[in-house]
C-alpha cells in the first residue's frame, strides 16, 4: 500500500476499487435522494411533511456525528464501512417491500433516520480512509476526483431515478439504492486502508504525538485530548477531544460557525426544488430527475476544478467565492419559471457547494493528526449541522405558506453575507495549499 502513495491516483489499486465502490453507492442514493420525498409527496401532496422527513433524518444525522468519531478512532475503519453498507442496505431494501401492501408513511420516518444516523457514522469514517488511501499530498486532487464521479452517478441516478419513479412509482427506485450498498460492501471487502487505529500497545505514543502537536500549535490548551494528566480516555474525553481542536485552530473554528449557518439555510433546499417543479411549474417525476440530474453536472464541474483553484488562489478566496456564488444562485430559483432555468441555477449552486465542501474536507484531513481526525470530522459535522435539521422544517413550511420565491430568495442572500462575513475572518487569510 504504502508503495502505491505518490503515484497517479489512477495506477493505486486500492484507490481505484474504494472509487468505484463510492461511485456505484452514490449512484444509488441518488435514486433515494429523488425517491422519498417524491414518496411523501404522492401521500401526503405536503412540502412541509417532506420538509419533516428531511428534518427528521437530518436530526438524526446530527445525533449520531456526536459519537461517530470516537467510534471511528477505535475500530477497524474498513470493517465499520462495509457493516455501514450492509446495514443500509437491509433498512432501505424494507421500503419496497412493504410499499408493495400499500403506502406506509410511518415507515420512511423510521427508516430514514436509521439510515442517515449509520450514514453519518459511515461519512466520518471514510473522510478518515481518503488519507489512509492516497496520504496528504494527493488529498485535495483524491477528494475532488471522488466528489466529481460521485456527481456523475448523480447525473445519470436522477434520470433513471425519474424515469423508473414514472414508470413503476418511487418505491422501486428505493430498492436501487439498496442494492448499490451491497455492491458497495463487497467491493470495500478487498481494499486495503492504512492509519487504522492505535492497538493498546501504540495508543499511548499516539497520544503523546497529538499533545505535541497541540503544545507547538495551540499552547495555551495543550491538551486536546481533554483529559486530566492520569485520566483515563473515555467516551466524554473523545467528543471533548475534536471539539477542543477546532477551536483552537483559527480557521476551523470560523469555518464551524459559518457553516452552522449556510447547513441552517440550505439542508432543505432538494425539497424546495422539487415541490417548486412540482407544485409551482405542474412538471412530472421525470422532469424532477432531469433537473436534477442537471444540477448534479454542476458538482462535476466543481469537483473537477477545486484541486486548480485551490492551487492558483489558496483556500480563503476559493472558499469564499464559491459560497457566495451558490447564494447567488439559490437567490433565484424560487422566481425561475422555465425548467432549464431551475436546472441551470442547481447546478450554479451544486459546482459552489462543491468547490467549498472539498476545500473545507482536505484542509481537516490535512492539519488534523491522524488519531483525532475521526473525532475532529465528528465535532466539525455535528457543529455544522447542529440546527440544520430545524432549518429545513422552517424553510420547507414557510415555502408552503409564503412560496418558494420569496424564502429561496432570503435563503440566497443570507448565503452571500455568510461570504461577506468571512472576509473578516481567519478564513480570508488561509494560505495557498
Amino acid at each position: 500500500m504504502a508503495s502505491e502513495t505518490g503515484l497517479p491516483l489512477w495506477r493505486q489499486r486500492d484507490f481505484r476499487i474504494f472509487w468505484a465502490a463510492q461511485t456505484l453507492s452514490f449512484l444509488g442514493d441518488s435514486f433515494a435522494l429523488i425517491a422519498l420525498p417524491l414518496l411523501v409527496l404522492q401521500v401526503t401532496g405536503s412540502l412541509a411533511r417532506m420538509g419533516l422527513l428531511t428534518a427528521v433524518g437530518g436530526a438524526a444525522s446530527v445525533v449520531a456525528a456526536v459519537f461517530a468519531g470516537a467510534v471511528v478512532d477505535r475500530v477497524d475503519r474498513r470493517r465499520l464501512l462495509i457493516a455501514c453498507d450492509l446495514v443500509r442496505m437491509a433498512l432501505y431494501g424494507l421500503i419496497p417491500l412493504v410499499w408493495m401492501f400499500g403506502p406506509r408513511i410511518w415507515l420512511l420516518y423510521t427508516v430514514l433516520p436509521l439510515c442517515e444516523a449509520v450514514g453519518m457514522l459511515f461519512a466520518v469514517g471514510y473522510v478518515t480512509v481518503v488519507r489512509g488511501l492516497v496520504g496528504t499530498g494527493q488529498l485535495t486532487e483524491a477528494n475532488g476526483r471522488l466528489n466529481a464521479t460521485a456527481a456523475a452517478a448523480g447525473v445519470l441516478g436522477p434520470l433513471c431515478a425519474g424515469a423508473l419513479a414514472a414508470w413503476t412509482g418511487p418505491a422501486a427506485a428505493v430498492g436501487v439504492d439498496a442494492a448499490s450498498f451491497g455492491v458497495s460492501a463487497a467491493c470495500l471487502s478487498v481494499v486495503r486502508i492504512s492509519g487504522r487505529p492505535p492497538d493498546d500497545r501504540s495508543r499511548e505514543s499516539q497520544k503523546r504525538q497529538v499533545e505535541r502537536h497541540a503544545e507547538h500549535e495551540h499552547p495555551a490548551e495543550h491538551n486536546v485530548s481533554g483529559q486530566r494528566p492520569g485520566e483515563r480516555a473515555g467516551l466524554w474525553q473523545d467528543l471533548r477531544a475534536g471539539a477542543a481542536f477546532l477551536y483552537g485552530h483559527p480557521v476551523l473554528r470560523a469555518l464551524t460557525a459559518l457553516l452552522f449557518v449556510f447547513s441552517f439555510l440550505t439542508l432543505g433546499l432538494n425539497d424546495l426544488v422539487i415541490y417548486h417543479l412540482k407544485h409551482d411549474l405542474g412538471h412530472d417525476d421525470g422532469t424532477v430527475g432531469s433537473v436534477m440530474a442537471a444540477g448534479a453536472l454542476g458538482t462535476i464541474v466543481g469537483s473537477l476544478l477545486v484541486a486548480r483553484v485551490h492551487r492558483r488562489y489558496g483556500f480563503g478566496p476559493t472558499w469564499t467565492a464559491a459560497v457566495a456564488v451558490s447564494g447567488v444562485a439559490v437567490a433565484g430559483l424560487g422566481w425561475a419559471r422555465d425548467v432549464p432555468v431551475v436546472g441551470a441555477l442547481c447546478a450554479v449552486f451544486l459546482a459552489g457547494a462543491a468547490v467549498a465542501g472539498t476545500c473545507s474536507m482536505s484542509l481537516r484531513q490535512e492539519v488534523t493528526p491522524e488519531p483525532l481526525l475521526g473525532r475532529v470530522t465528528s465535532a466539525f459535522w455535528t457543529l455544522q449541522y447542529a440546527t440544520a435539521p430545524v432549518g429545513a422544517a422552517v424553510l420547507t413550511w414557510a415555502a408552503e405558506r409564503h412560496g418558494t420565491a420569496p424564502v429561496a430568495a432570503l435563503a440566497g442572500t443570507a448565503c452571500v453575507l455568510i461570504a461577506l462575513v468571512a472576509l473578516a475572518t481567519p478564513v480570508r487569510r488561509a494560505g495557498r495549499g
